[in-house]
């Protein structure tokens, strides 16, 4: 099957990397991250930048007009159109439109019951304004909701033991805990090299602020 994924992020990037595992036909990845789209890249899958050509067109085109198998949601409510502009249904709707007759959509991207800072007023709400319409006229399905992960655990552990499964390979950076505030900083701004971050509290802060805030601490004592 083909699977068209929305989110170039660690989600995303895993999603990728899930369905090739399982074997998809084809595997294309929508973002307009350059950096996190040549990632996904060399999971096998084919980048598509949304800020290029409309994402719904070139999926179209790759799947000769019939749409992909398969689609999956990675980014949430947050998601933004190329202008940088949040609406939360863009993913969604694309979705509806990029996804075959009869397809299955799945929904892995965190979407909250309220979002009282958003500046859509649905959006304040938990809500969306979806194109129920076409969803029902091409009678697909969509699966949501949060993953029981303990479940997935050994079946992942043997298949990172075996060399198939690498999640290393979005890491980014290797960071101690005084780094984590700009760390956090930097992901939220979906800065470009910044794809997934991990913290070890035995490394010495890179952070020049953190070290001064450690070394004024030493001498206070």
């Amino acid at each position: 099957d083909s699977v068209v994924i929305y989110g170039a992020g660690p989600v995303g990037l895993m999603a990728a990397l899930s369905a090739s595992i399982k074997g998809a036909s084809k595997i294309m990845v929508v973002d307009n991250n350059e950096e996190r789209l040549a990632l996904a890249e060399k999971m096998g899958a084919i980048p598509i930048n949304f800020s290029k050509a409309p994402a719904v067109e070139q999926v179209l085109e790759l799947t000769k007009g019939l749409g992909a198998d398969k689609g999956c949601e990675c980014v949430g409510y947050q998601c933004c159109d190329k202008h940088g502009k949040e609406h939360s249904s863009i993913t969604m709707n694309e979705l509806v439109m990029s996804v075959k007759a009869t397809g299955c959509i799945g929904v892995v991207g965190v979407f909250v019951p309220k979002d009282p800072k958003s500046k859509e007023p649905l959006q304040q709400e938990g809500h969306m304004a979806f194109d129920f319409g076409n969803f029902w006229m091409k009678g697909q399905s969509i699966a949501t909701g949060q993953a029981n992960v303990k479940s997935y655990n050994r079946q992942l552990s043997s298949l990172i033991s075996a060399g198939k499964a690498i999640p290393s390979q979005i890491v980014s950076h290797a960071l101690s805990l005084d780094d984590a505030p700009d760390a956090y900083k930097h992901f939220d701004k979906r800065d470009n090299g910044w794809t997934k971050i991990i913290l070890k509290p035995e490394m010495k802060s890179s952070n020049k602020s953190a070290k001064e805030k450690e070394s004024n601490m030493q001498h206070s004592k």
